[in-house]
């Protein structure tokens, strides 16, 4: 049996874009394939895996996962962050033709981000779970009328064969996730390129928000990110963010307090090193 503490969990089959995350930024640790995003949180709690994948962010289609639903409840910990640009490959049956393709089979986002070649080949999308997933079934049915978008991993795992490479309409597309883990791993304070994810619930009150977040302008704190989502009963909204900076350092630590007046509960889910790719992308 694989060691859980050797083991990392993502939501999809094997080959998936969460897959291929796991395998570049934790190349020792067994990836785990989970069926939701849900499975992927309860395989950490329940000690099946020590950390897991959750993508959040993409350049093109936006928020990815609504982990500010999952988080809370999971007390589970952001330790880390990593970014892995996105290949799309249009994967078929071997010896199989363009002109024999009638369907497209591949996550909506995966669809979405291929739309100019699906455009051009005129033929139907079809909706999957995920890219792997979309992989596999081709590969179970062996119908050169269907084809799938998905990596080159995904290809290799189900034996398929790439058709045409790299086929997304953008050259920025690049999917931010975070690692997740049942304990807090937070560098210490001072530490420099540190970021802080929290989650908040504004008092319902006129302009809470703007005095909720006067403190981190106030105090030169950068933020990054900002969600919101309705709570329950549609009356207050709830909100999750992320700022630079340790929620120890003078700055964050008075932004945070001003924070917490003007809301009703605010929990630190992460404190973590920023990822190569951001600090490069400030320069």
């Amino acid at each position: 049996m694989t060691d859980p503490n050797k083991t990392i969990a993502f939501q999809g089959a094997l080959g998936a874009n969460s897959d291929i995350a796991c395998r570049t930024a934790y190349p020792d640790m067994t990836s785990l394939p989970c069926r939701t995003f849900a499975d992927a949180f309860s395989a950490v709690e329940k000690g099946k895996a020590a950390l897991a994948m959750i993508p959040i962010d993409n350049t093109v289609a936006g928020r990815v996962a609504d982990i500010h639903h999952l988080l809370p409840r999971s007390k589970l910990f952001i330790i880390g962050e990593h970014f892995e640009r996105i290949n799309h490959q249009l994967v078929v049956i071997p010896g199989t033709k363009m002109t024999d393709i009638k369907e497209v089979h591949s996550h909506v986002h995966a669809l979405n981000q291929c739309r100019t070649l699906l455009e051009d080949m005129g033929v139907e999308a079809v909706v999957h779970v995920d890219t792997a997933a979309a992989a596999a079934d081709v590969a179970k049915w062996g119908d050169k009328s269907k084809a799938a978008i998905s990596s080159r991993l995904a290809a290799e795992v189900y034996g398929l064969e790439i058709l045409r490479t790299d086929i997304e309409d953008a050259e920025h597309n690049t999917t931010r996730f975070v690692v997740l883990s049942r304990d807090s791993i937070r560098p210490h304070a001072g530490t420099p390129n540190v970021m802080t994810s929290f989650v908040f619930r504004v008092r319902n009150i006129p302009a809470a928000l703007y005095k909720a977040m006067g403190g981190f302008a106030t105090n030169g704190v950068n933020m990054t990110k900002l969600e919101s989502y309705v709570g329950e009963g549609f009356v207050v909204a709830e909100f999750y963010a992320e700022v630079e900076g340790h929620p120890d350092d003078p700055s964050v630590k008075l932004a945070l307090e001003e924070l917490s007046f003007f809301s009703k509960e605010v929990n630190i889910v992460g404190v973590f090193p920023m990822h190569d790719y951001r600090t490069a992308s400030r320069e």
